[in-house]
């Protein structure tokens, strides 16, 4: 469905997903500053809903959002989606980046030293490219909490595995094109990883299993073998070492 008074603008557009969603497709292209304006879009409309409005999902460049049709029509809904989308203000005030530290290698490091010297690097250096990097979280998909994180280095894009491994644990750190991730739930995965965090980014027994959301940012530290089991031990007792910035 697109709205005919729109039809002339390529984006934003608007497109029927089913019978109770639709999708505000903002560009065709994964870029920083379309992903700020799709999360820009949810943020006002879950601080100013309109009517009807049952769920939004940030993506990478779309935003999905559902409704009832009861009580409201999905061609209205496109309209006001529309206006507005032409009011919001894209402000990086009171965003978030979580500190995720990182033992780099080891089992959970299965990819490290090959991938060191793929890229022609010693894993000191790798590991503090990898470091140095300021991430943001395009989009929550693929299993519950999973963030894909865009702003890996160039020199780090790397091909997924042509066989993916049958299961790789949470918490472990990977690389998969050009994204880097945190592995939220034990599964299947082509990506290659480079090690792990004691934090749990998809926790079902807390308040709030989901530590990130769309827009946050993420900075790796890396530690070593001592505080990594201080800090499983924290996690084990029910007391996350979370700490979030401002980004």
């Amino acid at each position: 469905m697109t709205v005919p008074d729109h039809a002339h603008l390529t984006y934003p557009r608007i497109a029927a997903s089913g019978d109770r969603a639709v999708v505000v497709e903002l560009s065709d292209q994964i870029c920083d500053e379309t992903n700020r304006r799709v999360v820009a879009l949810a943020a006002a409309l879950d601080a100013d809903p309109i009517d009807g409005i049952v769920e939004t999902v940030p993506t990478y460049r779309s935003l999905l959002v559902c409704y009832d049709p009861l009580i409201v029509r999905g061609r209205d809904l496109s309209i006001r989606l529309l206006e507005r989308l032409s009011t919001i203000r894209i402000d990086a005030a009171g965003s978030r980046r979580l500190v995720v530290p990182v033992l780099y290698g080891g089992d959970a490091g299965m990819d490290l030293s090959e991938l060191a010297e793929m890229k022609d690097m010693s894993v000191r250096d790798l590991v503090a490219l990898h470091g140095s990097a300021d991430y943001r979280v395009h989009m929550i998909g693929f299993a519950p909490g999973f963030a894909y994180l865009g702003g890996l280095p160039e020199k780090l894009h790397t091909p997924r595995l042509p066989a993916p491994r049958q299961r790789i644990e949470a918490s472990v750190i990977g690389i998969g094109g050009k994204q880097a991730s945190i592995n939220s739930v034990p599964g299947p995965s082509g990506w290659r990883f480079i090690g792990r965090t004691p934090i749990r980014v998809f926790d079902p027994a807390r308040k709030d299993p989901f530590l990130l959301r769309a827009g946050d940012h993420v900075r790796f530290r890396a530690i070593e073998a001592d505080e990594a089991a201080a800090l499983d031990a924290a996690v084990a007792d029910g007391a996350p070492p979370i700490e979030w910035e401002e980004a």
